[in-house]
């Protein structure tokens, strides 16, 4: 028998709780709810979420709070941030703060399934994973001289300052084969936080990924197009997704995380 997952949304509109409890339990996903983020953690205390949906502006505490509350009580259940207040900064924050994603409002069906989806894998297998050493994990952790945003998507520093960047492996293992990506193109401008790219999965979800930084597309890696396998088999070398100069490398670094960080 198949585990029935359960899902705690923390939201102070009604109608968005609502949207997640039909969304997802049309899924056979189990949704409780919290109409604030300190009732949230009193449902936490009481039983164990594969994974929780929280807003950022509620009463009395925010979603930044409550992620800092999650971490200072060790509770490791996979938080998505959702918003109404789309920002570059808010989304940035999110996933600084210990948010595994960030999904703005107004969402689509889609835009909600494919997140949760690949927000109760990434349990999964950082569950799976959390009793083995580095060696025998269920992802390869990206280089250790390569940065990352969240856990979905990294920056390495060429020798003549321009960036590689592309999607970490623990990023493509939560979702299923690849049936089509979509690439924005070269002298167009990406944002760090923003969306950069999209997957379309052979489950007909389709995943956006958001920019680990800000600059120009200089590339695009024309090879991972005509063949998915290069980015799922190879997603740190021959896998990557563009080239870009960046436009402020120095300040956006501090958003990321050094991968070397990852080994420790």
């Amino acid at each position: 028998m198949s585990k029935k997952y359960n899902i705690l949304a923390i939201d102070d509109e009604q109608v968005i709780i609502d949207s997640i409890v039909k969304l997802c339990s049309a899924e056979g996903w189990q949704v409780d709810s919290a109409s604030d983020a300190i009732l949230g953690l009193k449902k936490l205390e009481r039983k164990n979420y594969d994974l929780i949906i929280c807003d950022i502006m509620m009463p009395d505490m925010d979603g930044f709070q409550f992620l800092e509350e999650t971490q200072s009580k060790n509770i490791r259940t996979p938080v998505i941030i959702t918003t109404g207040y789309s920002t570059v900064e808010n989304a940035v924050k999110s996933m600084n703060s210990g948010a595994i994603d960030y999904l703005a409002k107004p969402f689509s069906v889609e835009e909600l399934i494919s997140i949760v989806q690949r927000g109760l894998n990434y349990g999964k297998i950082m569950e799976a994973s959390s009793n083995l050493s580095i060696s025998m994990m269920h992802f390869i952790p990206c280089p250790a001289k390569y940065y990352r945003f969240g856990y979905s998507t990294w920056v390495n520093v060429e020798a003549d300052g321009s960036l590689k960047i592309g999607v970490t492996d623990l990023f493509l293992r939560t979702i299923n084969n690849i049936s089509q990506i979509e690439l924005f193109n070269p002298e167009e401008e990406i944002i760090q936080g923003n969306v950069y790219a999209r997957i379309e999965t052979n489950d007909q979800l389709i995943h956006s990924i958001l920019s680990p930084i800000t600059g120009k597309i200089i590339r695009q890696n024309q090879s991972i197009l005509s063949d998915f396998n290069l980015l799922q088999k190879d997603p740190y070398f021959k896998g990557w997704m563009y080239t870009i100069i960046p436009s402020d490398l120095e300040y956006e670094l501090n958003h990321l995380t050094p991968c070397s960080s990852d080994r420790l």
